[in-house]
Parts: structure tokens; sequence; C-alpha cells
């Protein structure tokens, strides 16, 4: 489905032109401003839930895209740090909720 520009006006949305969409479809309406730092171009990253399939070939098609995004490569000084930062942030958040049971909180 492509997204079709418009404007706000009056308290209604106004497209810029004619959708093809049924009856009943689902929408998302967004600023075009603040989306655009959730966007590539004018048009919004992502997937439908129609696209979501949950059948095998969706399933292997996640997979296959999965892999084939490449290995992060960091210097092991980098690597390091991210570990280190990793220790520390298990050792607060274990401080925490174990600060909240003893403060009878859920």
């Amino acid at each position: 489905m492509a997204a079709i520009h418009g404007h706000w006006q009056e308290g209604r949305v106004v497209l810029d032109q004619p959708a093809a969409w049924a009856e009943g479809s689902r929408l998302i309406v967004c600023d075009l401003d603040e989306a655009t730092s959730r966007a590539n171009g004018d048009e919004i990253v992502g997937m439908t839930e129609e696209e979501q399939g949950d059948d095998p070939e969706s399933i292997a098609k996640w997979i296959a895209e999965m892999d084939a995004i490449p290995p992060l490569e960091m210097s092991p000084e980098d690597e390091a740090a991210m570990w280190e930062w990793r220790r520390k942030m298990k050792a607060y958040n274990i401080e925490a909720v174990r600060q909240q049971f003893q403060k009878g909180e859920p």
C-alpha cells in the first residue's frame, strides 16, 4: 500500500489525491515532520500487519534477511568496554530489583 500525502485542515485529514483503500481500512496518521526521524524520505520504514506473516515461508525470509546483516566489527578495546558496560548495567538492574523487593514494590 503506497503512502498518500495530505494535510490537516479544520480538524480533518485532507488527502492530496484520492485513496483506493477499502472501506474500514485501518490507517496510521502522523505528523510528517515528527515522523522524519523514523522515516526513509517521506515513507515510514516498517511493514504492515499483512506483511508480517507467520507462515514457514515468511519466517524463512526473516531468517535469511537477518543472516544477511554483516557482523559488527569492533576493536578489542571497544569490545572490552561493551562487556564492561553490560556487566555494570546487569549489576545495576539486579540491585534495583532487589531494592524494589525489599520495599515491597511490584
